[in-house]
């Protein structure tokens, strides 16, 4: 495997992005921000991973949320 520099995402597992979403905004804030069943409705990490997987439009917004939480989270540091 090449590695991406440019790629943020690169390396990253889909289970740590959950995790850290559900960290930073938990699941009721989590589910306001992308409305999807699986955040709004019984809620969990597994059940979450496996409605990604399958569901490419849902996974693009969660790692672009991932990716916003990380901005804000160094922009906020150097602040």
């Amino acid at each position: 495997m090449e590695p991406q520099p440019n790629n943020p995402l690169h390396g990253v597992k889909l289970a740590e992005i959950v995790e850290h979403l559900v960290s930073v905004y938990g699941w009721k804030e989590l589910g306001e921000r992308i409305t999807i069943r699986c955040f709004t409705h019984d809620p969990s990490v597994n059940s979450s991973l496996k409605f990604l997987r399958k569901t490419p439009w849902a996974r693009e917004r969660v790692e672009g949320l991932y990716l916003k939480s990380l901005r804000d989270a160094k922009k906020k540091k150097s602040e």
